[in-house]
């Protein structure tokens, strides 16, 4: 484009440049500049795909970090997508990208005895969130006794509310787990709150079904 002074060089020239090729040009005219056609051999060209292959990918890395890093610590639910000895991978929802995000949960990070299939569905806490260039960004766990605090967040209102706070949280994964609760509102049985009505235990039966344990306790705590 023709114009008075030029403050991007690479699309726009001046007027008397301009004219020195036809002097019936003005400022706001568009100047035609055919561009030689370059041919570029098989390697050359191969390369120039692998590069950009290459940087898609890192920006759609990038994308996942980006995402997941608020939800770090938070309850996750994924499809699994593939049972190795060591691991498995799964996809889960990811908000913004082409397809699904992947995550892995290590063998040490699973519960005792515990089978999965490709397909099913299951959830975990995201405990870590790697800018990693290879391999595996997405780290969830159902053993750590992060899972079972996430959970109590979700069946306990008075926890999620912050009426109740955990204080500490032990656990056998797939045996037993205890737990340390503690409340400032004197009206409120932290352990009564947690266990449900009545000792009905209604509360930690929801959970224990979904952390597959055989036994769980509370005790209050003054700390």
């Amino acid at each position: 484009m023709i114009v008075e002074e030029v403050t991007m060089p690479t699309k726009e020239i001046t007027l008397e440049a301009a004219r020195f090729e036809d002097e019936s040009l003005n400022v706001g005219d568009y100047v035609e500049d055919q561009i030689e056609s370059v041919t570029f051999d098989r390697i050359t060209t191969q390369t120039a795909k692998q590069v950009i292959v290459q940087k898609v990918r890192e920006a759609e890395r990038a994308m996942v970090v980006d995402q997941f890093r608020d939800q770090e610590g938070e309850i996750v639910t994924g499809v699994v997508k593939k049972v190795n000895r060591d691991n498995i991978s799964l996809e889960i929802k990811s908000e913004g990208m082409a397809g699904n995000a992947e995550a892995v949960i290590l063998r040490e990070d699973m519960l005792p005895r515990e089978n999965f299939r490709p397909g099913d569905r299951i959830r975990g806490v995201l405990y870590a969130v790697r800018p990693e260039a290879r391999g595996a960004q997405l780290f969830v766990t159902r053993s750590k006794p992060e899972m079972l605090i996430e959970l109590f967040r979700i069946e306990v209102p008075e926890i999620g509310e912050e009426v109740i706070e955990i204080k500490a949280a032990a656990r056998d994964p797939g045996s037993r787990a205890k737990i340390a609760v503690k409340t400032n509102d004197k009206r409120i049985d932290p352990v009564g709150a947690c266990v449900g009505m009545r000792g009905a235990r209604a509360r930690v039966q929801a959970v224990s079904t979904t952390r597959r344990a055989r036994s769980g306790g509370f005790y209050r705590t003054g700390r």
